[in-house]
């Protein structure tokens, strides 16, 4: 059902794609200015990701006014931009629900709609996915075209330059969007750059060109070269494109990609024309464009939580308690007023790991590498060689990006890089791919690798305060995102004694066992099966790696139930202290071990609750286990 709105009397006529194909320039412009007032409306009841959608607006209506999409493919590099792509293909009747439970996805999804040929939300993998599928379509022996909109910050990443190396050498037809939106890359662009752009997309500019091609092949092999190289540095000299021609691309740009009368000619002629070969088309655009608090301060507009449209002004609770990326950012430059060797390194996420608080402090010994999390896990690895103490602070599901790097040029050469994993846990509604699940499992099978996890922030400064201390190995620190639980701080982390655990509660028939930010669950938990008759032990484990062998083997002893509770998969935490039961035989005593861990499924995005109490592993998930294991009804443990 079409929506009606006065203020949007020409989106109102747009359910799909196809809808806008017959609009003229000038519909298209004001079809662009309701997009763009309908977005931020939307954004304003869910929040989400306000700048990056608001930069694309015009680009998003220009693809799918010339484009036959979805027969002709359109990545959206990291999807988070692809806001006003959902509304324009037939999801706008449930924008109001993006990144709510049940509702859209803040990226795009696959299973979502069939205008969302590729999922993403890590970034720099368009132009990779692209490819496949420009390879696929040849095979097929098809002629749609497939479009990738990559941005210059995920252009940061060598699996773009990858990519593009591989994509030049197969000469495969293959469009790329480079939507510049940090003039990080671009010349300032006007009128004369739109007049090249549009010439050298042109089918008779391209005609020239090959006839030119055609007769230098008539000459000597050396001159025939330095014939094509001249016109190609020509172009680059005057457009800035000859990195992207070295790679094997058709560089036209940079345009304005605010300005439909830039946009359109060339992605029509780019449509028309070009036959062969990969083809870059370079568009600047600005973050938050057409909404004055986005475009004054970007940064904190890339995401948003609700927010009064007329004022711009964010609606967020009191917080009751510091954020741990807080307490982490000032724990760092606490141990860096004392050690003039602690360098702080991120990958494009300074003020998401807190990093940017250690940079205002020390600029000289912090490190944004860009969205290259292998680069800075091996450039971590070389500080740590000449005696510096790296803190390498990168979100729990980006870190997976540099596994590889992690294992060999870390942990084989035991070298003392500390890993700060933000995020660890449920993140709420950026959903599954950046839930923090699975570090414990891929780090803890790592020989010689020490991990912790906080079960608040006091325990996360004095674990940074650790993480100093450990100087001849690597280790793993990882924490949630969000308010820490209201404890007093200590005035200085104190070191802990690697691989020992502490108890806070002793009882007699179950022992929870909790690995990081669970805790509180587990202590509530308790009161409520001290309630029902049942004593309960709750121990905090501090290190997954080592294990506290002397903790888990009196627990799993004193105890007939014994129950680990960790925010991250299977093979993780729970792993590590079955391994070490069976291995010791206490197992072999009838007790009753269960573990509850992540459930073995990819959670869609929600409120954290709900995504913890899905996994059991809230206090009344916790109850229930416990009553299940001796036998008791665990059906009113919800109630």
């Amino acid at each position: 059902m079409t929506i009606r709105n006065t203020k949007t009397p020409l989106l109102d006529l747009v359910d799909w794609p196809e809808d806008l194909r017959s609009f003229t320039d000038e519909q298209l412009k004001q079809l662009a200015d309701e997009l763009r007032t309908e977005t931020i409306d939307a954004v304003s009841i869910t929040g989400g990701h306000l700048g990056a959608s608001l930069g694309v607006v015009e680009l998003t209506v220009a693809i799918h006014h010339v484009f036959d999409t979805p027969r002709d493919r359109l990545i959206w590099d990291v999807g988070h931009q692809a806001y006003p792509h959902k509304i324009l293909t037939g999801r706008r009747e449930r924008i109001r629900t993006l990144r709510q439970g049940g509702g859209l996805s803040g990226f795009t999804k696959r299973s979502e709609s069939e205008y969302d040929p590729f999922g993403a939300a890590h970034s720099s993998t368009s132009i990779s996915a692209g490819l496949g599928m420009a390879v696929a379509r040849d095979l097929r022996g098809d002629r749609n075209h497939v479009i990738c909109v990559i941005g210059d910050g995920a252009m940061s990443a060598g699996m773009a330059y990858e990519a593009m190396n591989n994509a030049g050498s197969m000469d495969k037809r293959l469009i790329v969007i480079l939507n510049d939106n940090d003039m990080s890359i671009a010349p300032p662009v006007g009128a004369m750059s739109a007049y090249l752009s549009r010439l050298i997309s042109s089918k008779s500019y391209r005609s020239l060109r090959q006839i030119a091609r055609e007769m230098a092949k008539m000459f000597p092999g050396p001159l025939e070269k330095t014939a094509r190289r001249a016109e190609e540095y020509a172009r680059g000299l005057v457009t800035g494109g000859t990195l992207f021609e070295e790679l094997g691309f058709y560089y036209i740009g940079p345009i304005d990609g605010h300005n439909l009368d830039h946009l359109l000619p060339v992605l029509r002629n780019v449509h028309e024309g070009l036959e062969d070969g990969p083809v870059l088309i370079h568009a600047v655009t600005r973050k938050g464009k057409g909404y004055a608090p986005a475009e004054q301060a970007a940064d904190k507009y890339h995401g948003v939580s609700k927010f009064d449209v007329v004022t711009g002004v964010q609606a967020k609770g009191t917080a009751s308690a510091p954020a741990y990326t807080k307490v982490f950012g000032e724990s760092l430059i606490q141990e860096a007023e004392r050690d003039e060797r602690i360098v702080g390194i991120t990958a494009a996420m300074p003020s998401g790991t807190g990093i940017d608080l250690f940079g205002k402090r020390f600029p000289e010994r912090c490190f944004d590498v860009g969205i290259a999390e292998q680069h800075g896990v091996t450039f971590a690895a070389g500080l740590a060689t000449e005696g510096y103490k790296p803190f390498v602070a990168i979100y729990s599901t980006f870190l997976q990006r540099a596994y590889d790097q992690v294992v060999h040029d870390v942990a084989i050469q035991q070298l003392p890089v500390r890993l700060i994993m933000d995020r660890a846990g449920y993140v709420g509604a950026d959903g599954a791919t950046h839930h923090g699940c699975y570090d414990i499992a891929y780090l803890g099978c790592l020989p010689g690798m020490v991990l912790m996890a906080p079960a608040n922030e006091a325990e996360l400064r004095h674990m940074v305060a650790t993480a100093v201390a450990i100087d001849d190995r690597p280790c793993g620190l990882r924490y949630p995102r969000g308010e820490g639980v209201g404890v007093e701080l200590p005035a200085v982390g104190e070191a802990l004694e690697i691989g020992k655990g502490r108890v806070l509660r002793e009882g007699t028939t179950v022992a929870i066992l909790s690995y990081g930010a669970r805790l509180q669950e587990c202590l509530a938990a308790a009161e409520q099966l001290q309630a029902k008759g049942l004593s309960t032990t709750v121990a905090d484990a501090r290190f997954a790696k080592p294990l506290d062998v002397d903790l888990v083997s009196r627990l799993a002893k004193e105890h007939e139930v014994l129950i680990t509770i960790e925010e991250g998969s299977i093979g993780g935490f729970a792993t590590q202290v079955v391994h070490q039961l069976a291995h010791s035989g206490l197992l072999d005593r009838g007790l009753k071990f269960r573990p509850l861990t992540m459930p073995d499924i990819f959670v869609d995005h929600d409120k954290p609750e709900n995504q913890y109490a899905l996994a059991g592993l809230d206090a009344a998930g916790i109850v229930a286990t416990a009553l299940s294991a001796l036998g008791h009804d665990a059906s009113a443990a919800r109630a």
